[in-house]
């Protein structure tokens, strides 16, 4: 459980970047990774959603900021 929610974090901080880099330059970083493909554009977009929810319900679930009360 630990990796696949570090694996999340990791997914997302580089999601993250690379739309950072489109909006600053206009440069697509994901569309040149999928090589211009569209469904495989749109699987990385997906696997950025289901790391998001993933995230989500890690928070919930495990609540780790409670101690910071």
């Amino acid at each position: 459980m630990k990796l696949t929610t570090i694996l999340c974090c990791a997914w997302l901080i580089f999601f993250g970047i690379s739309a950072a880099v489109w909006a600053l330059t206009g440069f697509d970083l994901l569309a040149l990774l999928t090589f211009g493909s569209a469904v495989a554009y749109r699987a990385l977009l997906t696997l950025a959603g289901v790391g998001a929810l993933w995230l989500l319900f890690w928070l919930i679930a495990f609540r780790p900021t409670h101690e910071l009360r």
